[in-house]
């Protein structure tokens, strides 16, 4: 069984398909995760929300004829699920992420300059949405699981289990990593937000931590679209995170093109 899993698209179309070609290209997947982060900080937010909503409706089972009864056999895990991000969130409800309150008056200007800079692009983000963009994130919910025959439970989230903005990164204590995810059972955690690929075997709980970086912002590989594929066979689990060069300065033109504030900022997190 092969497992797909992408986050943190944020607004990059041109990223998106090219990780969208690379998994076809590789035979495709038996189960496809998102993690959330679609739409925010990038030139087509609305785009992006349309295309994964797509590839979620294309993969809905058919409806059974009116009046014939029930299948009589469970029904089998969805082929394509979807989670919310932190910044997906933001969308939907205004709130917004804490900064460290400043302690003089070059760090108050600088914390001016990010909270303008940061409000002005998530409300641009927002004006870009229909209500039907809007409804899809309202939807979604904050977690993915599945059973792997012989291998055991692997869980999917965008941060961490319960909160999605805690930080669980490369370098995170083991100790405080295996906190992260004491309250779930499972051998395999999947997750995006830091923007950086991971792959870690942590030396308590048990657990293996992965990060599928980032599609359409990656901090570690810029000008490559982020994702990873999960193979499981025989009782075990094969990781390969995957990273694709797009079109960074066709996605830039189109930034440059845009009427995202601080278009330019963006654009430099690019390269």
């Amino acid at each position: 069984m092969r497992l797909a899993v992408l986050s943190d698209i944020h607004g990059n179309l041109i990223a998106l398909e090219a990780a969208l070609a690379d998994l076809e290209a590789l035979g495709g997947a038996d189960m496809t995760w998102f993690l959330g982060d679609y739409a925010a900080f990038g030139a087509q937010p609305a785009a992006c929300i349309q295309r994964v909503k797509a590839i979620l409706d294309a993969a809905q089972p058919p409806t059974p004829p009116e009046g014939e009864p029930p299948p009589s056999t469970p029904p089998a895990p969805p082929k394509v699920r979807a989670i919310r991000g932190n910044t997906d969130r933001y969308l939907l409800d205004g709130s917004r992420p804490k900064l460290k309150p400043a302690e003089n008056a070059d760090e108050y200007a600088d914390l001016l300059t990010q909270i303008r800079r940061r409000d002005a692009q998530l409300n641009w983000c927002l004006s870009q949405l229909s209500f039907n963009d809007y409804d899809f994130l309202r939807r979604l919910g904050s977690e993915c699981d599945l059973h792997a025959d012989g291998f055991g439970y692997v869980i999917g989230y965008h941060a961490i289990p319960g909160d999605d903005e805690a930080q669980l990164r490369p370098d995170t204590p083991d100790e405080e990593a295996a906190d992260f995810l004491l309250d779930r059972e499972g051998a395999l955690g999947i997750g995006g937000h830091i923007h950086v690929q991971m792959d870690r075997v942590l030396s308590l709980g048990g657990w293996r931590a992965v990060n599928v970086g980032s599609v359409g912002m990656s901090f570690d590989r810029p000008g490559f679209a982020q994702y990873g594929v999960f193979t499981f066979e025989n009782g075990a689990v094969t990781v390969d995170l995957r990273a694709v060069a797009y079109d960074v300065a066709a996605y830039s033109a189109q930034l440059a093109a845009s009427t995202l504030p601080d278009a330019d900022q963006v654009i430099a997190k690019l390269r």
